[in-house]
C-alpha cells in the first residue's frame, strides 16, 4: 500500500504522517505546497513539494510516485477568511479537488477526501451521511462543491466529513478550543464563549484513524468521523476549565449574536457515526479523553 497525503503540514497531515508511518507494509509519501515542516523529526520520510490548486504539479506528482492512495487533507478551511477571499477558496478548496479527481482517475488511485460539517444547514443534528447538504456560508458552499466533484468521479472514492477538530502539531500556528481556553484562563483572561451551537468535536488523531481505517479498508462512500457527543462550544470550555482545574467564572456564556463574524456558523450540526463504527471499526475518544490525550502532548513540550 503506497498512500500520498496532501496537506502534510496541517494538524490532520501530521497527524496521518505520525499514524502511518508506524504501520506495517505502508510506504508513506507526504507532499504540502510549503517547506516539509517534519523535516527535523522524521528524517526518513519521504516529501515531495505539491501545489493541489497546479494541474501539471498533480499530473506529474502521481505519475511519478504512482500512490495507490490519496488522502487529500488539504485546504482553506479559515472560514471567515474563505468569506472574504471567495476566489482563493474556490481555487484551494474546489479547482484543486478537480485536478486530483481527474489524475486519481488517471493513474487508478483511491481518492479519499476529507470534507465538512458545514456543508449542512445546522437546522438539526446530528447527522448521518444520508442528510441533504444545504451550506450557509462560501466555506461550506466550496466544500459541497468539491464532494459533488469526487461523487462524479469514475475512479475509487471515499469521503470522510468531519466537525470542530482539535489537537496540537508541530510548528502549527493555529489554536483549537481546548488551547484557547486553556491558555486563556491560565493567564486570568475572561472569556465569552457560544452555548447555541452545537458540534461533535473530534480529536485530530481520531480523524487521522478514520481515514487510516478507509484507506486500509479500501472504504468507499461517504463516512462521518467525529464523536458521538454533541456539545456546545460553552459546554466544552467548562470541561477544559475542570480539568485543568481553572476558574469557571472567568467563562461567560453567550449566544452566536455576541460576535460579528462575516461568515454565518451552522447552529446544530454533529454527526451520527454508526455506519463508521459498525463498518470501519472506528472508536473515537470521548471530549474528556481527547482533553487529556491534548495535554500530555503540550504539557511534555
Amino acid at each position: 500500500m503506497r498512500i500520498l497525503i496532501t496537506g502534510s503540514n496541517g494538524l490532520l497531515g501530521q497527524k496521518l504522517v505520525e499514524l502511518l508511518r508506524q504501520q506495517p507494509g505502508v510506504e508513506l509519501i507526504a507532499t504540502s505546497r510549503g517547506a516539509n515542516k517534519l523535516a527535523g523529526m522524521y528524517a526518513d520520510l519521504r516529501f515531495v513539494p505539491l501545489d493541489v490548486a497546479n494541474q501539471q504539479e498533480v499530473q506529474a506528482v502521481l505519475a511519478r510516485e504512482q500512490p495507490t492512495h490519496l488522502i487529500h487533507t488539504a485546504a482553506m478551511t479559515n472560514v471567515d477568511e474563505c468569506e472574504l477571499n471567495q476566489e482563493a477558496c474556490w481555487a484551494s478548496n474546489v479547482t484543486a479537488v478537480e485536478h486530483l479527481v481527474a489524475a486519481c482517475t488517471k493513474y487508478k488511485v483511491h481518492l479519499i477526501h476529507v470534507s465538512t460539517d458545514f456543508v449542512f444547514s445546522g437546522e438539526k443534528g446530528p447527522l448521518a451521511e444520508d442528510a441533504v447538504p444545504a451550506p450557509i456560508n462560501f466555506y461550506g458552499q466550496s466544500k459541497l462543491a468539491a464532494e459533488q466533484l469526487v461523487q462524479a468521479s469514475k475512479g475509487t472514492w471515499a469521503i470522510v466529513r468531519t466537525v470542530l477538530v482539535y489537537g496540537t502539531a508541530h510548528d502549527y500556528g493555529r489554536t483549537n478550543i481546548v488551547l484557547w481556553v486553556r491558555d486563556s484562563l491560565r493567564a486570568g483572561k475572561a472569556i465569552k464563549v457560544v452555548d447555541d451551537q452545537y458540534r461533535t468535536p473530534t480529536l485530530a488523531e481520531d480523524l487521522a484513524q478514520g481515514c487510516w481505517l478507509v484507506a486500509q479498508k479500501n472504504a468507499t462512500g461517504i463516512y462521518h468521523i467525529s464523536s458521538s457527543e454533541v456539545l456546545t462550544p460553552y459546554q466544552m470550555a467548562l470541561q477544559v476549565a475542570d480539568y485543568f482545574q481553572l476558574d469557571k467564572a472567568l467563562i461567560t456564556r453567550v449566544d452566536g449574536s455576541t460576535f460579528s463574524q462575516p461568515a454565518k456558523r451552522p447552529p446544530r450540526t454533529g454527526f451520527i457515526i454508526d455506519k463508521a463504527q459498525r463498518e470501519l471499526g472506528y472508536q473515537p475518544h470521548d471530549f474528556q479523553s481527547g482533553i487529556a490525550v491534548l495535554a500530555r502532548q503540550t504539557e511534555a513540550l
